[in-house]
């Protein structure tokens, strides 16, 4: 029993640093031919030759001395375009959710010379710092504006001096930085001679308040700029600043600043750049090809969807600290590649400049990632899973659209299986795994999928244990829809005793749990070992979770967020209800964020089946949420008010019958502590006895501060063995 626990614990560990090191992972930098990568390890910059894979010193960590003799920790690095330099970032601090701000170094490889850009400036002040594609200069942002420093003189230029936390110039704000995924906001022209660069004016958007009394005898207010739904988005504006004259042209985009988005940009030539505009509820998209010379903008792409679109393309790294290409350029520049949902399924298109487009992917099955395109063979390589949605494969098909997709991925294990594949399309970067197996990394030629290291290992077949607990199932609803689950049966399973059942939820259309992965099925917030202690741990995907199973499964939640994923969640909770082992009278949910939201949802709307909840980070009323994730999926509260109220928690708050614990940071910036001060309201005004803990000061993550995780863990468990009592009877 022992070793098991100790196993688990370790799992839960390596799965933690997985998702820290999510957030902090580096970029593997490519040589020009696509068949080396350089990385950072112990403050020295090393190069890998494939398909040999052995490592050489490529930069000393002796190279990298500040003048003091101070070791720079490369945090990430670059190079520019002639190879000549390296840029690294190092001295890093947080900004909303990663560290994209700190200090520059550029290192000369030639000379050797190691010089600190952005002197003068605030410490680790910098953001997004880039070389220009001539090698000659510097671009970064500080303290919101933008500036550009010649590498030669050190003399720094301010492009921009109206910056401030209000008019944001390079960068963006929270909504664009949490929704689109928009965080470095500036790109240097392919001739070095301009910079273009958004700026956001958020001085009509008003302030949203978090309180810290801990720090201090008095409380501290710390404003963050918060676009609430219902309230039109801070206008965006991109310029062309032209560096010999350092004056800048505002774009002659159409459309209502304050009623649309700019989520994408990006330069084809110097004369040329393409820009996406999104109307208000997200349901209307534009790609405009701007002439910069004569500022005239024409729409070369142009799609509608009843529900809304998705810009989040499958190529974009939520976790990247700097600018990657948006429009995936082919054919020398004269098409850029796509994604829609345009036919029911997400594929894959060649857009032309001239508007001409060409279905790349076809059949009924989602591209999940788009991962390579290989004009001179004629193939795209792409992850995709036709028959289970809780699984993933490497696929290719023709680059002109003939012929039909190739699955590559040998029949080694059924499982999820990632790829990185390098820019030369010769080699890929493996990662194999599924619930039972841990990951397998290696790398691999393409396209046969040989691997380089592990050769005829790879090939033994894995047979699953059989005392994982472990196992996926589906369930049909009366309406046919098929939702499919995972489900770890407690340790020393007896059908003939029944047992408490916890569900884990999320069910929002920005996450699915129910993915056939190592780890899968652990509850990190659990303080010991759930099967055990003898808990039925559950978790299912409803309609509306990003699944690849086509764009009716993903859009059908439009407007009804509260509504359908709530009803999806409960009418497989009754079947299950049903099950000879389980015991209808211990039935827990739990979740976070959205999955909180639905955990009240499911207490309060359906209490005869859920007995107990722990909900964290909660969303409680809808219309606290910020514009462009609430507006996106629900429309606009001054159309349709009824769906946010028939969504949101609060609404329903007066049919608790069960157990509630109530968990939220004052400090999360993302769903803001007020949800938790009106629920607790209107959880009082109708008499309901329920447990509440703040954390304070705490994000959306609730993890700063010393203690914090054990005390949640504790907490958590506490009160689930309390109201849900483990074990078989």
């Amino acid at each position: 029993m022992k070793k098991s626990i100790l196993l688990r614990l370790g799992i839960l560990f390596l799965n933690l640093c997985f998702l820290i090191n999510l957030s902090k992972a580096q970029t593997k930098q490519w040589s020009l031919d696509g068949n080396t990568y350089f990385v950072a390890e112990n403050n020295s910059i090393l190069k890998y030759s494939l398909p040999e894979n052995t490592p050489e010193t490529f930069i000393p960590s002796s190279w990298l001395q500040t003048p003091e003799g101070r070791p720079l920790a490369i945090r990430d690095f670059s190079f520019s375009q002639d190879r000549d330099k390296v840029l690294i970032y190092t001295n890093t601090k947080r900004v909303w959710r990663l560290d994209t701000q700190g200090d520059y170094w550029v290192l000369d490889l030639n000379s050797k010379k190691l010089q600190q850009i952005g002197k003068g400036l605030p410490e680790s002040s910098l953001r997004f710092a880039k070389i220009s594609p001539d090698g000659q200069k510097a671009a970064y942002v500080s303290e919101y504006n933008l500036y550009v420093e010649d590498l030669n003189s050190g003399e720094i230029t301010a492009l921009t001096t109206d910056g401030n936390r209000k008019l944001i110039n390079g960068t963006f704000d929270w909504a664009y930085e949490e929704e689109f995924a928009c965080r470095d906001g500036f790109q240097w022209s392919p001739d070095s001679k301009k910079i273009a660069y958004w700026q956001l004016d958020a001085n009509q958007i008003r302030d949203f308040y978090m309180i810290n009394n801990t720090d201090s005898v008095y409380s501290q207010i710390i404003p963050v700029e918060y676009p609430k739904v219902g309230e039109s988005p801070s206008p965006a504006k991109i310029g062309v600043v032209d560096l010999s004259s350092q004056k800048t042209t505002w774009l002659n985009i159409p459309g209502d600043p304050a009623q649309h988005y700019l989520p994408r940009m990006e330069w084809n030539n110097p004369d040329l750049l393409l820009v996406q505009q999104l109307n208000r509820k997200q349901n209307h998209s534009k790609v405009y090809a701007v002439n910069v010379p004569q500022n005239q903008a024409e729409v070369i792409h142009e799609e509608m969807d009843e529900a809304w679109i998705d810009v989040m393309s499958t190529w974009d790294n939520v976790y990247a600290l700097t600018y990657r290409h948006r429009f995936p350029w082919v054919s020398e520049g004269k098409e850029f590649v796509w994604l829609s949902e345009k036919d029911g399924w997400r594929h894959v298109y060649r857009i032309g400049l001239d508007g001409k487009e060409q279905l790349v992917t076809r059949g009924e099955y989602d591209v999940i990632n788009l991962l390579h395109v290989d004009e001179a063979e004629g193939w795209v390589y792409f992850h995709a899973s036709p028959d289970n949605a809780t699984q993933k494969y490497l696929y290719r098909t023709r680059w002109d659209g003939s012929g039909e997709a190739e699955k590559l991925t040998p029949p080694v294990w059924e499982g999820t299986h990632d790829y990185q594949i390098s820019p030369s399309g010769k080699f890929a970067l493996y990662r194999g795994q599924n619930h039972y197996t841990r990951s397998v990394t290696d790398w691999i030629s393409l396209p046969d999928h040989d691997f380089l290291s592990m050769g005829e290992q790879m090939g033994v077949s894995v047979k699953k244990p059989d005392d994982t607990g472990m196992e996926f199932f589906t369930v049909t609803l009366d309406d046919g829809t098929e939702m499919d689950g995972w489900m770890v049966k407690p340790t020393n399973f007896d059908p003939t005793k029944k047992y408490p059942v916890v569900f884990y939820v999320y069910t929002e259309p920005w996450g699915a749990n129910v993915k056939d992965t190592y780890g899968v099925g652990r509850n990190r917030l659990y303080d010991g070992d759930m099967a055990e202690d003898g808990y039925i741990y559950i978790s299912l995907d409803n309609r509306g979770t990003p699944a690849p199973k086509g764009r009716a499964w993903r859009k059908s939640i439009y407007r009804k967020i509260g509504r359908l994923n709530i009803s999806d969640q409960a009418e497989a909770a009754k079947q299950i209800l049903e099950w000879d082992y389980v015991d209808p009278e211990r039935i827990a949910v739990w979740g976070w964020s959205g999955g909180g939201s639905a955990t009240l949802n499911l207490l309060f709307q359906y209490p005869e089946i859920y007995k107990t909840g722990i909900s964290i980070a909660a969303v409680a009323n809808q219309l606290t949420y910020d514009n462009i994730y609430q507006e996106r999926y629900m429309g606009l509260p001054q159309e349709n008010l009824e769906d946010f109220i028939a969504g949101s928690p609060i609404t329903h708050a007066k049919n608790l019958e069960g157990n509630l614990l109530y968990i939220h940071g004052t400090a999360d910036d993302n769903v803001h502590y007020a949800n938790a001060d009106m629920l607790v309201n209107e959880l009082i005004k109708h008499g309901k006895l329920f447990q509440f803990m703040s954390y304070p000061n705490r994000s959306h993550s609730i993890s700063e501060g010393m203690g914090t995780n054990a005390h949640l863990r504790k907490l958590y468990t506490d009160f689930l063995k309390k109201h849900c009592p483990p074990g078989g009877i």
